[in-house]
């Protein structure tokens, strides 16, 4: 492989300039590309991040490039297949912003693609990659907790009408794939069943309160039960005014612990021990609010991390640590969560059949 890395963007819509920000903070990586059919939004990204990428019109001529070694997909959700099989059938290795898709017989088609052409794929969830969560990973690694009881996450976030409005695709079941939970908290489900998993049962309630003109939920409560025995929770909104951090927080016979948005707050343990003092310090502060209200108020450092890790699993020839098969777990605890709310039933997992989508 070449000592630079060149990555290509597919789709620029409002997270694909996090991820080239954070292309260009990687030794080694540039980004070669970027697929738009809009000439004034080609103009911006020539300015911003210099006339040596290269703007085209059509996905083709970005998957002919020699100099693009990885596609970066930032479509709508709903539209992460395509040119993820595109890549795939070209030799591109494939970076999927979540979710993967928004159903899981396109996330499994994409994984199939990747896996049958050789290439490495991974969707990013940015927020497994902050100094607080993978401090909060270890600990559980390590027995600090003793058993797991009680796991939680809280996004209770503010979106106005106006986001909604912003784009045809935002608050439909095609291309968003649902509310609250697909779009923005499934970030922290990623995390709370990476955390604590796998998940075996899901019950949930959702419902559509403060929004119109779109078919999902902005407000949903999910019941959990992992494998391991312990149970858990995770409340979802964006219809909370005007927009709070959001939380994880894990419980245990023998340690508690709380992170919000990327700061310990609570680290408390039957063995404290002299370097949680640093630890407690190091991450005491918090330097974004984390799209609690503003969708672009997020720092692009998560997806720098996670693009460096691509980087390095291609280069040790071995998968990511969010590689497809991590990205299809939050999709299915989500699709369970709609159907739990349009069954009233409790969905045990793995989901075998179709799932439905409730109605508001």
């Amino acid at each position: 492989m070449r000592d630079e890395f060149g990555f290509g963007i597919v789709g620029w819509g409002s997270i694909a300039p996090f991820h080239a920000r954070a292309i260009a903070e990687i030794p080694g990586a540039r980004l070669a590309a970027v697929l738009t059919s809009r000439p004034e939004t080609a103009a911006a990204i020539r300015e911003q991040f210099g006339v040596q990428v290269a703007v085209v019109g059509d996905l083709h001529s970005l998957l002919n490039r020699q100099d693009v070694h990885a596609v970066n997909i930032c479509t709508p959700s709903g539209a992460h297949l395509e040119p993820a099989l595109a890549a795939a059938a070209a030799g591109k290795h494939v970076v999927v912003e979540k979710p993967l898709e928004i159903t899981l017989e396109r996330c499994d088609l994409v994984i199939k693609a990747c896996r049958q052409h050789g290439v490495k794929l991974c969707t990013i969830f940015p927020s497994r990659f902050t100094d607080a969560n993978m401090a909060l990973a270890e600990a559980i690694a390590s027995g600090r907790f003793g058993r797991i009881a009680l796991a939680d996450a809280q996004v209770k976030w503010w979106r106005s009408q106006q986001y909604y409005d912003s784009g045809g695709w935002r608050g439909t079941w095609s291309l968003d794939g649902g509310g609250a939970l697909m779009n923005q908290a499934i970030h922290h489900v990623d995390l709370l069943q990476s955390l604590v998993g796998p998940v075996r049962e899901v019950a949930a309630f959702a419902a559509l309160r403060a929004h119109e003109r779109i078919e999902v939920e902005d407000a949903a409560v999910l019941a959990l039960r992992f494998d391991s025995g312990a149970i858990g929770s995770i409340q979802a909104t964006t219809a909370a005014f005007p927009g709070l951090l959001k939380t994880i927080a894990v419980h245990g016979e023998s340690g508690s612990a709380v992170v919000e948005q990327d700061r310990i707050v609570t680290w408390q343990f039957a063995d404290q021990r002299a370097e949680d003092e640093e630890l407690l310090r190091a991450n005491s502060t918090s330097p974004t609010t984390g799209g609690a209200a503003d969708p672009k108020a997020i720092s692009h450092e998560g997806h720098r991390r996670q693009l460096a890790e691509f980087i390095d699993a291609i280069r040790a020839d071995r998968d990511p640590i969010v590689d497809g098969a991590e990205g299809r777990r939050s999709v299915e605890i989500i699709l369970a969560a709609y159907h739990s709310q349009a069954t009233g039933s409790v969905v045990r997992l793995p989901i075998e059949g179709e799932t439905q989508r409730p109605k508001f």
